[in-house]
């Protein structure tokens, strides 16, 4: 494609170079934060501050990528999550300071593990959050619509695990493909999509997470599939505001 920018000749512009660039800028940024940064709890963050910085933009304005921790209406909390997805529409922060924050269940369309390597006691760990948060009650209130009043079902929320490299370049189907195979990946703990940088995504392409791909352009393969699946998700349910407001009422004591 030409085009013509003012003050400028003529560039061109290829499609594909476009897509293979954005993959290794995003390979290239986990990649200095490992070198640079070194280990442990710094370096976790800084793998995760890559990933949320893909997220932030280039999703759609309506969702929004923070570290969180997510809540229910019956005061139920799940552990922190690397990558919370959420609706940032329709739906409030119901607390946020000095870096932590917490979001309503019901605003949650997906939720990531960030790590470093791929590893199996990552992927246990992964699933792990995905079900603390899936087990939260969410709740959906009709609203009105320009076809009538309109109670939306709560979508599945998706759940995986983003790394930059893994031990082997056979991790994918080796170690990774059994463990999604396997029963414990079913129900509250089932990882649907994720991607290593360096090797290739999972669940990725339409079909099931069972789907292993090797490629080059992993985490642009893994943004964009990610984006059909928002896309698949609609949008989010109608909080019960009510629901959350009923523990503004003053705690009972023992002796009232």
């Amino acid at each position: 494609m030409r085009n013509l920018v003012k003050g400028q000749g003529h560039m061109n512009w290829e499609l594909d170079i476009i897509m293979s660039e954005l993959a290794k800028k995003v390979e290239n940024e986990l990649r200095m934060a490992r070198r640079t940064i070194g280990h442990g709890i710094t370096l976790g963050e800084a793998s995760q501050q890559v990933w949320l910085r893909l997220l932030s933009t280039y999703l759609p304005g309506r969702y929004c990528s923070r570290t969180a921790i997510v809540m229910d209406s019956y005061g139920n909390f799940s552990g922190e999550i690397d990558i919370v997805v959420f609706d940032r529409q329709y739906s409030p922060l119901l607390f946020e300071f000095e870096g932590a924050t917490v979001v309503p269940v019901e605003a949650v369309y997906a939720v990531f593990e960030a790590k470093q390597e791929l590893i199996g006691h990552n992927v246990v760990y992964a699933q792990d959050k995905a079900a603390s948060v899936r087990r939260l009650k969410r709740t959906s209130i009709a609203i009105p619509t320009i076809n009538g009043r309109f109670k939306k079902k709560p979508h599945r929320i998706l759940a995986g695990i983003v790394a930059l490299d893994s031990y082997t370049k056979d991790s994918l189907t080796g170690l990774l493909l059994p463990r999604l195979k396997a029963k414990e990946n079913r129900g509250l703990r089932k990882l649907d999509l994720g991607c290593v940088a360096s090797i290739g995504t999972f669940g990725c392409g339409g079909d099931t997470s069972t789907q292993v791909t090797n490629e080059p352009n992993a985490a642009t393969s893994f943004l964009f599939e990610l984006m059909s699946q928002l896309q698949a998700c609609g949008t989010a349910p109608a909080i019960n505001f009510r629901a959350y407001a009923k523990w503004l009422k003053p705690r009972k004591t023992a002796s009232s």
